[in-house]
């Protein structure tokens, strides 16, 4: 079976059998070209952008009452208390930074131009409801395709919160595909800033109001490179105690993930790169699809009213795996 028959059987798999979350009265998605925009009940919720980024992105991202949930830098700059660090960093993404041999997690903006460092072009999308279906061809700065992949992200809510379910399939789609270990990777967000745990005046930021804790009951910095179920920020923002939570599918491989996630605002779901998290040889958490062969991670970001424990986050999470 060749890779784009494959692609074409995965899309229509995806559309019959994807178990999405509680799909609110109305959500509508619209497509212009460069991006597609998603309401729910004619409120903004987030923007699919495929088009002018290294790699397709969501942003903006709106959570209950409104509050923005994300990191505006680098799309917009010189936003007040913003940290003007990392622009790799652009609110809601997926990738890694070893795939192939090709850097995907540095961008060339940030001055670090060189033969290895990728970028994911979209080959199709399509929209199903409250979901939209895209392929992307993971290239190399000379434009060989390096891999493939298929994303489905369907948006909802639970109650008051609102939902973005967030599956990748991998597709090795030009030969074995090793994706390496490596901490900088792979399912990834950057906070609002007020979500911070650590402010950093140096960098813009100077209020940070912050708290977080993994399923294991661990809080803090002290989250990093530790293996967990999901993970939960949350802070006061514009007079709202809002949070995300993020949850790793019980069946995803490595179960449950590692995670990359800094006092500062990135948070990533990373199951590749145990060198770094668990002070292993290099190479330890490499991961090997031989040609043609899929492998896919599933992921659901929840934005919530009130801390971990009010938003119920354990009970949600639950829920969530027994789907």
């Amino acid at each position: 079976m060749t890779a784009r028959i494959l692609v074409a059987c995965l899309a229509l798999i995806s559309s019959l059998c994807l178990v999405a979350p509680t799909q609110a009265a109305d959500v509508q998605i619209t497509d212009d070209g460069t991006k597609a925009v998603v309401t729910i009940d004619g409120q903004p919720f987030t923007e699919y952008r495929y088009s002018g980024y290294a790699k397709p992105i969501l942003y903006p991202v709106y959570g209950p009452g409104q509050k923005p949930m994300t990191r505006n830098y680098p799309m917009v700059k010189d936003v007040d208390n913003e940290a003007s660090d990392h622009p790799h960093h652009k609110s809601i993404w997926y990738t890694h930074d070893e795939v192939g041999g090709i850097r995907f997690w540095m961008e060339d903006a940030e001055g670090k131009k060189s033969k290895d460092v990728g970028t994911q072009v979209q080959t199709s999308l399509k929209i199903d409801g409250n979901t939209i279906i895209a392929q992307n061809d993971w290239k190399s700065s000379d434009g060989e395709t390096v891999c493939s992949d298929q994303r489905t992200l369907t948006f909802g809510t639970d109650g008051d919160a609102r939902t973005i379910d967030y599956e990748v399939t991998w597709i090795a789609s030009s030969g074995d595909l090793v994706i390496g270990d490596t901490k900088e990777g792979t399912m990834g967000m950057r906070t609002h800033p007020r979500l911070r745990l650590k402010a950093d005046p140096k960098r813009g930021n100077h209020t940070a109001g912050g708290h977080s804790i993994n399923s294991e009951g661990v809080e803090g910095k002290e989250m990093w490179g530790k293996r967990a179920a999901w993970v939960d920020y949350w802070g006061e923002i514009d007079g709202q105690l809002t949070g995300i939570a993020m949850f790793d599918h019980p069946g995803n491989p490595r179960h449950p993930t590692w995670w990359h996630a800094r006092d500062y605002g990135l948070v990533a779901a990373n199951p590749f790169g145990v060198n770094h998290f668990e002070n292993k040889p290099d190479g330890t958490g490499d991961m090997t699809l031989k040609a043609g062969e899929t492998m896919t991670f599933r992921y659901r970001f929840l934005f919530h009213t009130g801390d971990a424990e009010s938003a119920n986050v354990a009970q949600a999470y639950k829920a969530y795996a027994e789907e």
